[in-house]
Formats: structure tokens, C-alpha cells, sequence
């Protein structure tokens, strides 16, 4: 998959542009507040997910305007295709010519990964993000793991809510084992995806963090489980913990309260790993997964990556310039030097929403 031409109209702080972009490193550079992001932003929607900023649909919209569009040109599939996208009150889509009410219709279609500095949660912040990243790039490649997991979190919310009326009514503890029987059944499936994942990852993250070590650290990753890995081991572990659950009122184990261990030289990246390690392992781990949705659907994710290369030395900044093979790239930098090593590709100045001549 190859983005060719972008055309955004009254997205963000761009009244109007038109990208030509190039088949593999595209560096998008400029100062802060000038529109670097927005670009990347236009370019994730693409893939039918709400936008990385966690922002409302109405402020993707220039100020004092009604609406905005933004047109893709795209190869994939061995033909040329053409995606645009309507913000008004909502999204709606028309891929090809076929109209769609909501981008819903064209998730799937276009495949990317996106690196923000919000990733490095994955690395130096608690457990949640860390099951975050595993389940966005499941619930992708997986139609069937959002169900099991919607089924998870509404029988651990009939169990949690049992566990804290109990004190109240103690007849109601005859009711939590049809329940822990549900979390049993759909906990132990997510564990196998979230085990199966991460020895997917496994396949490509150490060569990729060697690339951007020069192969001076090692990393590796294991997923650390607090239940049974199989429904009877996982209901056994719910029983054994139910008078701690009933203590705490909550449910104490499960993959809702597992973690993904991340090591660089044996140590603990969160714990023990510099600001240039955790953003380098956190970009491994987001190009890992992309390497990951390659192999299993096929097609080529686009890779965006948001100010990667603060805080990283010359080396690592030269890997992510050259060395990222058989992807599109689109990168944003403020410092333009950090692109003097720069040997193929394409470099767009952004100033006040307009592509500086």
C-alpha cells in the first residue's frame, strides 16, 4: 500500500492543500503549532479510527468553517484507489465511488500504525497502557476478539458489583459462579490472543530494536498472566481468589490485571530505561506491530510516526531515515538537522497550514 496525493480543505489549520508524496520516507517538518500533526491526523483517518488526539469531529474543522474534506490517493490491492472523507457534524466516507454514512464502512481498507509521544505510556506508565496496545492491534486483526472482550467486561462488572453488595446480601454469592464461569470462558481466549501476539511481536521486535540500538541493547518482551492460561485453571484461580476479591471488592485476577513485561538488557524498561531507550523501544514495539498486521493480512501498514526523533541520538535518528525498509514512512520533526542525514525521500516545510515553497 502506497499513499500517493493528499487534499485537505478546511481540516484543522489548512484552508487548502494538496501533498504528492513519496513511495517511502516523507518528512514533514516545521516549528510547533504550524500543522505538522494535522497531516498525520488526515492521514490515520483513513483507516476508519477515530483520531490519535482523542478530538471531536467538530474541531477537526477550520475555525469559522462548516465543514471539512479530505481526498486520498492510494495504490493498493494492484490498483489505484481514491478515498474521500466529509467532516461535518460526523464523519462519512466514498471509497471508489461507493458512499458510506460513517468511516465505519471503510475500516480495513486502509491499514496503518501511528506513533505519538502519548505511545511512550506504553513503556514508563502502568499496566493499562500497555493492555491498551495490546487490544487496539487485536481487536484489527481479529474481528472476533472485541466480542470475547465486550463478554469479559460485562461479566467482570456483574461479578464486581456482587463482590461489593455482598456485605449487604450474602445470599447473592450463589449467583457468582455463572458469572465467573463467563469470565473463565472469555478471560482465558483473551489471554491466548494477548500470548500469541506477543510471540508474533517477538519474531520482529529484537531485530528492530537492534536496528536502532546499532545492536547495542537487547530488548525482549513476555506477557505475565495472573490466571489459569485454559478455562479450568482460570475458574480454579477465580474461586482460589474469591475471599480476597470479597475483602477488596473488586475481582483481583485476570487479564483485565495483567501486564506485558518489557526489558532492555534484562532490566526493566519502565523502571530502569533512559528517555532515548523507552522512545526507541516504544517506536520497535509500534513498527513491530505493523511488521505483525503485514504478515498476517498481507498488506503493508502506512507508518506515521508524530516527533519521534526528540531524544534520540544521530544513530538512532539515522535508522528511522534509512533503514526502515518495504514501508511509506511520513515523519514529523521541528529541528530541520534532524533530517541532514537523510539519503531517499521527501521533505515538506509546513508553516501556518501551508506547504512552505
Amino acid at each position: 500500500m502506497v499513499f500517493k496525493n493528499l487534499t485537505l480543505q478546511n481540516f484543522r489549520n489548512f484552508q487548502y492543500e494538496n501533498f504528492e508524496f513519496d513511495k517511502g520516507m516523507n518528512v514533514i517538518y516545521g516549528q510547533n503549532a504550524q500543522g505538522k500533526t494535522n497531516i498525520l491526523e488526515a492521514l490515520w483517518l483513513f483507516t476508519g479510527a477515530k483520531s490519535f488526539r482523542s478530538s471531536k469531529d467538530s474541531e477537526l474543522i477550520k475555525f469559522q468553517e462548516t465543514s471539512a474534506k479530505i481526498d486520498l490517493k492510494f495504490f493498493a490491492e494492484n490498483r489505484e484507489q481514491e478515498c474521500t472523507i466529509n467532516i461535518n457534524k460526523s464523519r462519512s466516507a466514498i471509497l471508489n465511488g461507493v458512499e458510506h454514512n460513517s468511516t465505519l464502512g471503510i475500516v480495513g481498507k486502509i491499514n496503518a500504525i501511528v506513533f505519538s509521544p502519548n505511545d511512550l505510556n506504553i513503556i514508563k506508565d502502568g499496566p493499562v497502557f500497555r493492555r491498551k496496545f495490546m487490544d487496539t492491534c487485536l481487536c484489527q486483526l481479529y474481528p472476533a476478539y472485541l466480542g470475547v472482550s465486550k463478554r469479559y467486561v460485562k461479566a467482570l462488572d456483574q461479578r464486581n458489583s456482587i463482590l461489593k453488595n455482598l456485605k449487604f446480601n450474602p445470599n447473592m454469592e450463589e449467583f457468582i459462579e455463572d458469572f465467573e464461569k463467563e469470565l473463565a470462558v472469555c478471560g482465558a481466549s483473551i489471554i491466548k490472543y494477548r500470548k500469541r501476539f506477543v510471540e508474533e511481536l517477538n519474531k520482529y521486535l529484537p531485530k528492530i530494536f537492534s536496528g536502532i540500538s546499532e545492536g547495542k541493547e537487547k530488548i525482549f518482551i513476555f506477557y505475565d498472566t495472573s490466571a489459569g492460561e485454559n478455562e479450568e485453571e482460570f475458574l480454579d484461580s477465580l474461586k482460589k481468589s474469591r475471599f480476597v476479591d470479597m475483602q477488596q471488592q473488586s475481582t483481583t485476577i485476570g487479564p483485565h490485571r495483567d501486564d506485558l513485561n518489557i526489558e532492555i538488557n534484562n532490566i526493566s524498561a519502565r523502571v530502569f530505561g533512559s528517555q532515548g531507550q523507552k522512545r526507541s523501544a516504544a517506536l520497535a514495539l509500534k513498527l513491530s506491530e505493523s511488521a505483525v498486521i503485514s504478515e498476517i493480512t498481507g498488506n503493508t501498514p502506512i507508518a506515521l510516526l508524530d516527533d519521534v526523533m526528540s531524544e534520540l541520538d544521530i544513530s538512532r535518528q539515522n535508522y528511522i531515515l534509512n533503514h526502515i525498509d518495504g514501508w511509506q514512512v511520513f515523519l514529523t520533526c521541528c529541528d530541520i538537522a534532524n533530517t541532514k542525514n537523510l539519503t531517499n525521500g521527501k521533505i515538506f516545510e509546513i508553516e501556518n497550514g501551508k506547504i512552505k515553497l
